[in-house]
């Protein structure tokens, strides 16, 4: 797999693992909350944080599934401190009863890591009414990391340790609707398009992470907030589209990640020290790349932050 990789500027590539970019990094003392991680790539983020000492709350959707994950990380791993709590990023009802229950613990918050998501749904709207891939990968995530700032500025400053807010987007930024994201039309069903629907939910995801990275910087606050590429990875994001899921699974060892290389970008981003005081970038390949065109819209980052606000209030 990937047997002729470059290495970039950090001394990674397209073929490093999760484990490699963070080797020798003691998180100790470090909490996280890592979204959609009961699966795929989400799995992988948690077990290498947990391997590297951070107490990692998987945020998940199926808690049955949690606990099966949380066990077999404990058993390969006896020191790692690791808890599930229920979280359904389609309804904001669920995501607001998280943040509650999760400001209850007291626990801190060093890093934020938004990775669940769906891909390539037939048309469908959240329990919030709004189109499902919209509403979970981009709403859903703005919401929950609004309603954990606070907790994350608090930790940052009784600490004196940076905080990272990390958004998984994908290359699919690129594909969006041909005005990027459809403002007036986001419940639109004539003219849905489940990949261009997706492209704009992780369009969205990058604008995210640009605005609120300025914000962050314009408050002078110690957090970063960055967006990324994981690499195309064979994972259940594939399940609602046959074709994309039987191309993938008959070329995918040829030119797919496997899940520790899949989970590589996140795991530096978080937690590696080269990435110390970067924000409002966008990372492939455990390395810092460019986002499209639209990515780097700031105009258009602005309107969607207002736009998210009024729907998610």
């Amino acid at each position: 797999m990937w047997p002729f990789c470059r290495k970039g500027p950090s001394g990674f590539s397209s073929s490093s693992t999760a484990e490699e970019v963070t080797q020798g990094i003691d998180g100790t003392g470090l909490t996280a909350i890592i979204t959609g991680a009961s699966s795929g790539i989400g799995t992988e983020t948690t077990r290498v944080l947990a391997l590297r000492g951070v107490h990692v709350i998987m945020a998940v959707r199926n808690m049955a599934a949690g606990r099966d994950v949380k066990e077999a990380i404990v058993k390969e791993i006896p020191t790692a401190k690791v808890d599930a709590m229920e979280l359904d990023l389609s309804s904001f009802s669920s995501i607001r009863k998280f943040a509650s229950d999760f400001k209850s613990s007291n626990l801190p918050l060093n890093i934020l890591i938004n990775n669940a998501g769906v891909m390539a749904t037939p048309f469908m709207l959240s329990k919030d009414n709004i189109e499902l891939q919209f509403a979970t990968n981009h709403l859903g995530h703005f919401l929950l990391t609004n309603l954990l700032l606070e907790t994350m500025k608090k930790t940052s400053k009784q600490s004196e340790k940076e905080g990272r807010i990390v958004n998984v987007s994908s290359m699919a930024h690129r594909f969006p609707y041909s005005e990027g994201i459809r403002f007036d039309k986001i419940n639109d069903k004539l003219g849905y398009s489940s990949i261009a629907a997706y492209g704009q939910s992780k369009l969205a995801n990058v604008l995210h992470a640009n605005e609120l990275s300025r914000r962050l910087k314009e408050e002078n606050v110690n957090i970063t907030a960055n967006s990324l590429h994981p690499g195309a990875i064979l994972t259940n994001l594939f399940r609602f589209s046959g074709i994309i899921d039987g191309l993938a699974k008959s070329v995918g060892r040829l030119v797919l990640k496997n899940v520790q290389q899949g989970a590589a970008t996140t795991c530096y981003v978080a937690l590696n020290p080269q990435v110390k005081g970067v924000t409002g970038e966008y990372f492939e390949d455990s390395n810092i790349s460019k986002a499209s065109t639209m990515g780097r819209d700031n105009d258009l980052a602005k309107k969607l932050w207002d736009f998210s606000l009024n729907l998610t209030n």
